[in-house]
This record gives structure tokens, C-alpha cells and sequence, in this order.
């Protein structure tokens, strides 16, 4: 099958030649993320690859449609950046990887907790000006901690298995608990804002979502609380996230996500800077950490998603079931 893929990294572009050896497409690989501006240059191919942070509106679909694109495959679990109406209207079938390494995401989110709390980054850049010194290194033990896990599928799961690992006493919400989490309490949303030292959202974007962490839900966590995302940035509201840093509502933040990171995330800006106030704002905290949507960054979970990506396309080929279809 002839196969453009978009917002293609250098890094992918080995693991899809050497993995597509066993599948047979033809396959272009373009840096450019697929927005309307760039939908053409699919004309001449069956099948898009898309990412995460790649515009998939009415207007994208359409120009697909009309360039004689069949299948649209996203190389990522989460599709909330596809107008899911206009592409069924369209007859595009969308398919995605739901699950590629759990244990990827769910480990960055540590990564992240301990290198916020315990400050190993700021210690990294000292030592490298010969700077021993401990002041202003303090973190606290992970011991005994009351983690708040907002969202139990697999990712989540995998979180708080790590962390019951470390010793912590495990909350946790969903809409639909997970009866096989042993030694984890399911509570309301409102518990575990006012009872976690930490939080970790492992939750899709989506209507109900979006800005589910905001002024309401930060005025009722603890002061101490120390917040991760490494889900979708939209899922906290950003202005508010700020407010309550500048303010000591909470202790600190770790993320991997941004609200708008589709203009930033996956670049390189160190040579021009960046004009977005909010995620300069951000990044202007010492008790905040920003990694750019890493957190699948294993030699696991891309072999994975590039495999199922490659199948779920093979299928489509072949007429037969496709697994991992998006349904509206």
C-alpha cells in the first residue's frame, strides 16, 4: 500500500524500514504536520499516517477525501484531534494503537515525580559547574504518601502498581473501577483532591475532560500536592494551573503535555524562542517540569505502535476486521 506519513521524526523513520520489511508498503515520510495547508501532499496515496498533534479537522478530511486518501492510521491511543462526524460522513475509516507500553508511559510519570521532588535536575546542572552545594534541595520521601490516580486503565493501572512499589497508599477515580487493582481505594474526585500529596492524571481528552482540572478542583487540593500529566494537556486549564503556582496553592508540577503544544512540541525552538506567554510563563517556575510529549519514548512502545500501525493498515488492505477502528 502506498503510505505518506506526517510529523514523521528522524528516529521513526529506522524503526518503520526496518519493521516494514515484513509488510511490503511504499512509504514517504514528510517532517510536516498535516494541517489543511498541507492535506495535498497526501494526493497520490491510499493510506495517511498521522500523529498526535497533526490537524485531522473537516477541512483536512476533506482535501484526503478529494486526493483519493482511503484509510487514515494514527500512530497514537488518543484521536481527539480527529473530527470523528466529518470522517465517517467521508467513508475514512480511522484506526489508531490503543494500547503500545503501558509501563512507557506510566514509568515517565515517575521519572517525573522524582526528579521534581527530589530536584536531581538542578543538582545535574550544579555539578556541572562544580557546584556541591545541597541548599534548596529538599524533597520528601515517597513513603507513605497518599498518590491520587485519576483515571485506571492500563496506564493508570501501571501507575499505581509502581507506586504502591514505593510504599504509597493509592487513591483512585474512574468512571468505571477496576475491580482486579488490588490494594487500591476507589474514591470520588473531590477525595482525591483534598487527600492526595499526589496526583496523576492517566485520563483520555475528550468533552467531559477537558479542563477537568481547574480554580475549583485546585482550591480544594492540598497546598503540598505535587500535580503530573502525562495524558492531554487540555485535560487541566492551564490559566488556572498558573494561578495556582503563583499563589502556593500547590507545590508543584510535572508534564509532559501542554494545552497547545501542536505548535511547539517536537521541535526545535532553542535558536528562535517562543511566542506562547502561557508556556513561557510555565517553564518560568522552578517547581515546574516540562519533557515534550516523551513519555512513549522507549524502544518498546515505538516498535509497538509502529507494528500495530503497520497491521492495522495491512488489515484494511486484506478486507479483514480492523481491530482498532475509531468508532464515532
Amino acid at each position: 500500500m502506498n503510505i505518506i506519513v506526517f510529523s514523521c521524526l528522524n528516529y521513526e523513520k529506522d524503526y518503520f524500514n526496518e519493521i516494514n520489511k515484513s509488510f511490503h508498503n511504499k512509504i514517504e515520510f514528510v517532517e510536516s504536520h498535516l494541517n489543511p495547508q498541507t492535506a495535498v501532499l497526501a494526493k497520490g496515496y491510499e493510506c495517511v499516517c498521522a500523529f498526535v498533534n497533526d490537524t485531522l479537522n473537516e477541512k483536512t478530511l476533506n482535501i484526503l477525501k478529494e486526493n483519493g486518501v482511503k484509510l487514515i492510521a494514527l500512530r497514537s491511543a488518543g484521536f481527539n484531534h480527529v473530527d470523528l462526524s466529518a470522517a465517517s460522513k467521508l467513508n475514512i475509516p480511522i484506526v489508531r494503537v490503543p494500547a503500545y507500553s503501558p509501563h512507557a508511559i506510566a514509568e515517565h510519570a515517575v521519572a517525573l515525580l522524582l526528579t521534581l521532588n527530589r530536584k536531581t535536575h538542578k543538582a545535574y546542572n550544579r555539578s556541572r559547574e562544580f557546584n556541591f552545594s545541597l541548599e534548596g534541595l529538599i524533597g520528601f520521601d515517597l513513603y507513605k504518601k497518599t498518590v491520587g490516580i485519576v483515571g485506571t486503565g492500563k496506564i493508570g493501572i501501571e501507575m499505581a502498581r509502581i507506586m504502591l512499589g514505593f510504599g504509597c497508599e493509592v487513591l483512585a477515580y474512574d468512571k468505571f473501577p477496576d475491580a482486579s487493582l488490588k490494594n487500591v481505594k476507589y474514591v470520588s474526585l473531590k477525595e482525591i483532591y483534598t487527600n492526595s500529596d499526589i496526583i496523576s492524571l492517566h485520563i483520555p481528552l475528550n468533552k467531559e475532560t477537558f479542563h477537568i482540572i481547574n480554580k475549583n478542583s485546585f482550591e480544594q487540593m492540598k497546598k503540598n500536592v505535587i500535580l503530573i500529566n502525562t495524558s492531554r494537556g487540555a485535560i487541566i486549564d492551564t490559566k488556572s494551573l498558573i494561578f495556582a503556582l503563583k499563589n502556593n496553592q500547590i507545590k508543584g508540577a510535572a508534564l509532559d503535555v501542554y494545552e497547545e503544544e501542536e505548535n511547539y512540541f517536537f521541535s526545535d525552538f532553542s535558536e528562535h524562542g517562543i511566542n506562547d506567554d502561557i508556556l513561557a510563563r510555565l517553564l518560568s517556575f522552578p517547581n515546574v517540569i516540562i519533557t515534550g510529549h516523551q513519555g512513549f519514548l522507549t524502544n518498546e512502545a515505538i516498535t509497538n505502535i509502529i507494528e500495530t500501525t503497520l497491521q492495522n493498515i495491512k488489515d484494511f488492505e486484506t478486507n479483514k476486521e480492523l481491530k482498532n477502528l475509531v468508532k464515532n
